[in-house]
């Protein structure tokens, strides 16, 4: 899920609380993950860097993203009037997030680099039953091979073995967005 400050298109994006924006979700001691590979992907830091590869991937998925909650129905991202440069300011707040140690965001690419498969975003979560929400896509053309399938178990062990939450929520995959929304919110 990107979210865009500050432009034209941000009301067409999903938005978090600012009181969650600037908020740790780690302690100041845990060293993040930069990554973690198996014989089918590295999931490794976004940065700016990956703007190419990664708006390649958002913009051959749009129609299929734009299928899928939390990035269609309800907030309509992509659109095809992202941009590239409107691309590189996201990842450019994903990236300044992460050094914040507020949000992560993670790139799926393919082993040898060339190709971006997906993303993965570790977000606060506004849920009091939560400590953060997790979600992930994948371009479309790996949407059948089996890749999310492959990322959604992968991550979900990594947060047991290698990350300090308790409660990972999972929207869309071990709860529904409708009992998602149905939550209170604790903010």
């Amino acid at each position: 899920m990107r979210i865009q400050r500050g432009s034209a298109e941000a009301q067409l994006r999903p938005t978090r609380s600012n009181k969650l924006m600037n908020k740790k979700i780690v302690p100041d001691n845990f060293i993040v993950p930069r990554s973690l590979e198996t014989d089918r992907m590295r999931l490794r830091f976004l940065s700016v860097n990956d703007v190419i590869k990664d708006y390649d991937a958002v913009m051959s998925s749009l129609n299929y993203l734009q299928r899928t909650q939390p990035f269609g129905p309800e907030h309509k991202w992509p659109t095809k009037e992202l941009t590239l440069e409107q691309d590189l300011i996201d990842l450019g707040w994903h990236q300044k997030e992460f050094q914040k140690k507020s949000s992560f965001a993670y790139t799926v690419m393919s082993l040898d680099e060339k190709i971006c498969l997906g993303c993965l975003y570790i977000y606060p979560s506004e849920k009091s039953m939560y400590d953060v929400m997790v979600m992930m896509w994948v371009r479309e053309s790996e949407a059948l091979s089996g890749l999310d399938d492959h990322l959604f178990e992968t991550v979900k062990k990594w947060f047991v073995e290698k990350w300090p939450f308790g409660k990972v929520a999972y929207p869309g995959r071990e709860i529904t967005w409708e009992a998602w929304h149905k939550i209170n919110n604790h903010i």
